[in-house]
């Protein structure tokens, strides 16, 4: 698989939220404002860098029976990492996003990628991988919070810009992130179907 190929891949024709339709939790969960989707896109990136470099240096040492735990502890390592950076230089954001991030641990785009690719090819190739799946996950995050902070809150940047004063607030509630989830997802497939 070319450069291209991966790039193409992590922000579009792979995307892990739109096409894969796996991470979706955090997703609708830290997309109600825009600096937040920010804050976890960036967070899941770093990590899946980090994790997918580091088991694809030890994938041969690994034994396959215990891979995932492996993987699990790998990626719970620098899952505390972010966190802890977080809390330290960013207290704001860390209190927003609260148990979303530990829960990183587990998320399925992060998990997924270090087996399905990680743990089959070399380190640079893996740390590609992690990069723009990872920052196809923050475009998505991105994309969905600019909708619902925009429509539901009126506002952007968690208040730093007002754009109008009557939002519709069931755009920053669980419905309201289904709802401009599935939209988007349609927007997506009906390019992606044109594209072809």
């Amino acid at each position: 698989m070319t450069v291209s190929e991966q790039i193409k891949g992590g922000l579009i024709t792979n995307n892990p939220v739109l096409v894969q339709l796996i991470g979706m939790c955090p997703t609708l969960a830290t997309s109600t404002s825009l600096t937040n989707g920010i804050g976890m896109g960036l967070s899941a990136t770093a990590v899946l860098v980090c994790s997918n470099i580091v088991i694809s240096l030890l994938r041969k040492i690994i034994p396959s029976k215990i891979r995932i735990a492996a993987y699990i502890t790998i990626i719970a390592g620098f899952v505390t990492i972010i966190d802890l950076l977080l809390q330290a230089f960013i207290p704001s954001l860390a209190a927003s996003l609260g148990l979303f991030i530990p829960l990183i641990v587990v998320n399925c785009i992060i998990l997924g990628r270090a087996e399905a690719f990680a743990s089959k090819n070399s380190v640079v190739p893996s740390a590609i991988d992690g990069l723009f799946m990872g920052l196809g996950f923050t475009l998505t995050l991105v994309i969905l919070s600019v909708i619902r902070e925009l429509l539901g809150a009126g506002t952007i940047l968690g208040g730093a810009i007002t754009v109008f004063s009557s939002p519709a607030t069931i755009m920053i509630l669980p419905a309201g992130g289904f709802l401009t989830l599935g939209c988007v997802i349609a927007v997506v497939q009906k390019l992606s179907k044109k594209g072809e």
